[in-house]
């Protein structure tokens, strides 16, 4: 079971692959190489940076526990509501909306940052971090039903395969286009979102967050209460 939305859910996990590809692409160029959204790529960032002495270090290794924090919090909410028999999706959304506004005026207000131990820097990314592991909790709880939004390696891997099953004719063809028909949309929103979020900053910086924050806010304000078979 899932929730839904009253955009429906292609346009859904679209708009948040999107964010995922905007707000990583950013927190990449931005942050000394942080993955805010796709927490485990920085395990390979930290132990490069470890071999190579590389700068932004410390940036990644604290960005992980916090965001092993924030979907703790964030499970812990969702479990209290459901426990009471109240919904969480909006609540939780808009607290993604929320990190994600406090994202980027901390990071306009100590913003430019000139060393990678800056502590400006250091709240920032967790700020963003925060902010990206509230939507991985949102999309193995309420939005389980959908597809991964912010790791897209085995959605391409899908996408690719279902291409060569449908070319050769091979399995059930109806179920493998129904499945690119959604899978397609947001891998290519997400591509989408990667550059508009290396646009946005190299022309007005954290402030091109604003396109995220309303593309989440959108969605809180726009999602069901009621469950729907996945």
């Amino acid at each position: 079971m899932t929730k839904d939305t009253s955009f429906g859910p292609v346009p859904t996990m679209s708009l948040l692959a999107f964010t995922s590809g905007f707000v990583d692409t950013l927190s990449f160029i931005a942050l000394f190489g942080l993955f805010a959204a796709h927490v485990t790529g920085n395990f390979v960032l930290i132990a490069t940076s470890l071999a190579e002495f590389r700068h932004g270090l410390w940036i990644k290794l604290l960005a992980i526990p916090i965001f092993v924090l924030a979907t703790v919090l964030t499970r812990l909410y969702i479990i209290r509501r459901e426990r009471h028999e109240r919904d969480a999706a909006a609540h939780v959304m808009l607290g993604q909306v929320v990190l994600l506004a406090a994202f980027m005026v901390v990071a306009v207000w100590h913003s430019p940052f000139q060393h990678h131990e800056d502590s400006g820097a250091f709240f920032t990314a967790l700020l963003a971090a925060s902010a990206m592991a509230v939507q991985n909790t949102a999309a193995r709880t309420f939005l389980s039903g959908l597809p991964p939004t912010t790791v897209m390696t085995g959605n391409l891997i899908q996408v690719i395969v279902d291409m060569v099953d449908i070319a050769h004719g091979h399995g059930n063809l109806e179920v493998k286009r129904l499945r690119l028909a959604r899978l397609g949309p947001m891998l290519l929103s997400f591509i989408a979102g990667t550059m508009l979020g290396a646009v946005g900053y190299v022309t007005v910086g954290f402030y091109s967050l604003i396109v995220p924050i309303v593309t989440v806010a959108a969605l809180a304000l726009r999602i069901r209460p009621h469950t729907v078979p996945a």
